[in-house]
């Protein structure tokens, strides 16, 4: 008899079993378009406010959740919210955050009322990183070059100096399928991995920037999408994963919002290299939670993820 696999769990808000819930409490069709919320009603916006009122001063969560109901929410929600409270941070950040998540590589003339928004946030949120990270993806989006994206950068570290996503972004600003070079962008994930505390997830950085790689000469044309997978095989690739297995994974650190996408950025480095063995702990603690990137870069993604953790855990 076969054994039915048991389905994947995929989705932005990875493991936050809070924000799945707001998204949840958000979806109704009467609230999606801001049906039957007169005075008397709950606001359309509230399971939003509430779960941010709780999050507090956790950046790290803060900016996770910001990210995942920027892009889940509709205008309406967002607006609404701004309109309602014109002086509330938390309302004033995810509007900004939301608007810059709808800018499609732009330019600033279209871009610039955006602009004004994440500067407004700023304002009112000065101790927040999320809306410096908002901005840094507004100017991503809009193509800036780095010396003009790097100020920003560096606006967000100082405010929470090891903020896994805004790292990440950086990286993804920096990767030559944007706005960077491959020496930018690796002698980036480097120095920062390099400067880390123990225990921090940035210990992934040069092998997300090593995903990166792949993805750009996978794309780039037939001749070194052929080659692509050799840089797997490098005994630097061996390296960066060793770092990420002793630095990050073996270390005893506290649980970060997005550990599940690291954890899926591990297990898709370790399979690469059929090093099967190691990854077993690392699906283990996965289960069921698959992330898009980087399984993304194979033509299955899903029956990927599925065969190398049967594989592994065989």
């Amino acid at each position: 008899m076969l054994r039915r696999r048991t389905p994947l769990v995929m989705g932005p808000e990875l493991d936050d079993r809070q924000l799945r819930r707001t998204l949840a409490e958000l979806r109704p069709s009467q609230q999606m378009h801001g049906l039957g919320t007169g005075a008397a009603s709950r606001p359309l916006w509230a399971p939003a406010a509430e779960l941010l009122r709780a999050t507090g001063r956790d950046w790290d969560r803060r900016v996770h959740r910001i990210s995942v109901l920027a892009h889940a929410l509709p205008p309406v929600v967002t607006d609404r919210w701004a309109k309602d409270r014109p002086q509330d941070p938390d309302a004033l950040v995810l509007r900004a955050c939301a608007r810059v998540a709808r800018v499609k590589d732009t330019d600033w003339s279209d871009a610039w009322d955006v602009y004004g928004d994440c500067r407004r946030a700023a304002e009112v949120a000065p101790e927040d990183p999320t809306p410096w990270l908002a901005l840094l993806r507004l100017m991503s989006s809009c193509g800036a070059p780095a010396n003009a994206v790097l100020p920003v950068w560096t606006e967000a570290v100082a405010r929470d100096p090891w903020n896994r996503t805004v790292y990440h972004q950086m990286l993804r600003h920096l990767s030559p399928r944007r706005h960077g070079t491959l020496m930018e962008m690796i002698d980036f994930a480097e120095r920062c991995a390099g400067r880390a505390p123990h225990g921090s997830p940035l210990a992934l950085l040069p092998l997300a920037a090593r995903v990166e790689l792949v993805a750009y000469r996978t794309t780039k044309d037939s001749t070194t999408a052929f080659a692509a997978d050799g840089h797997w095989y490098e005994p630097q690739a061996a390296a960066e994963t060793d770092t990420a297995l002793t630095k990050w994974f073996q270390a005893a650190s506290p649980p970060h919002a997005e550990a599940l996408a690291d954890l899926n950025l591990l297990a898709f480095a370790l399979t690469r290299m059929k090093r099967t063995g190691e990854a077993a702990p690392v699906f283990r603690r996965l289960g069921r939670h698959m992330t898009g990137h980087p399984w993304n870069l194979v033509p299955d993604a899903a029956r990927d993820f599925q065969y190398w953790r049967d594989r592994a855990l065989s």
